[in-house]
């Protein structure tokens, strides 16, 4: 990469940069691949979800002009005096599995896309609230399709509800979470109360076509997690 097309690139990636830590407070590798173009939101989505087994196959160049946007990364990151930290990635599914970033899986490639960097302004308490936000295991994502046409890749039944794996659909039975129960979205209160309860949740959404995107539609919460909760708002509306 000549030397304009490199000042060029390190203008995208601290505009990119500077977005994503005004916006959330932090900012990571994904996030800059994101800002300048070159990662999809949608093979993200993908990727995160595992249904793609490393995040450089969806990344839209070449792995020579990947690694000289991550250097440039971490060079503004350093000349703006941030503080390093490693993120856990887990996928989004109810193995829970690493996420893997790079073709060679090697250590020091994963560790440099695992760490985010945030501002040394922060007060301790923000950055541990912040650190925790960052590495709390994302929520599963269970869908609810408009059709009943699809099976399961690993039974071969269907059903109301499915999560996706990297083979395919696969149904709550064969993910171990047909023993969820279902909360309606609406009510803000239970929803939040119940959530917090329960070890196992998952978030359910189905595809609008009018509006063209996923919108939530409740959560899958264990059952004594819901009562308790449910009971716990019954308590202390009548006090």
């Amino acid at each position: 990469m000549n030397r304009t097309n490199r000042s060029k690139l390190a203008d995208r990636i601290a505009r990119a940069a500077e977005a994503s830590l005004a916006a959330q407070g932090y900012v990571g590798a994904v996030d800059v691949l994101l800002g300048i173009g070159w990662l999809d939101a949608s093979a993200a989505q993908r990727w995160r979800q595992g249904q793609v087994d490393y995040l450089e196959r969806v990344v839209q160049t070449n792995l020579s002009r990947i690694s000289e946007a991550m250097k440039l990364f971490r060079a503004w990151a350093r000349d703006k005096g941030l503080q390093p930290g490693e993120t856990q990635y887990v996928a989004r599914s109810p193995g829970r599995q690493k996420l893997r970033f790079s073709v060679s899986g090697d250590h020091t490639i994963e560790r440099l896309y695992r760490t985010h960097y945030v501002s040394p302004a922060l007060s301790g308490k923000k950055r541990e609230r912040l650190e925790a936000k960052v590495n709390r295991p994302p929520d599963l994502v269970v869908i609810q399709p408009n059709n009943d046409t699809w099976t399961c890749h690993r039974c071969g039944s269907s059903g109301a509800l499915l999560i996706m794996e990297n083979p395919g659909p696969a149904c709550l039975r064969c993910t171990g979470l047909d023993d969820l129960e279902f909360l309606p979205a609406g009510d803000a209160l239970l929803t939040r109360r119940a959530k917090l309860r329960s070890p196992r949740s998952a978030v359910v959404v189905r595809f609008s076509r009018s509006r063209g995107r996923y919108e939530r539609q409740g959560l899958l919460i264990e059952p004594q997690a819901l009562a308790d909760a449910k009971r716990e708002i019954e308590v202390r509306q009548s006090a």
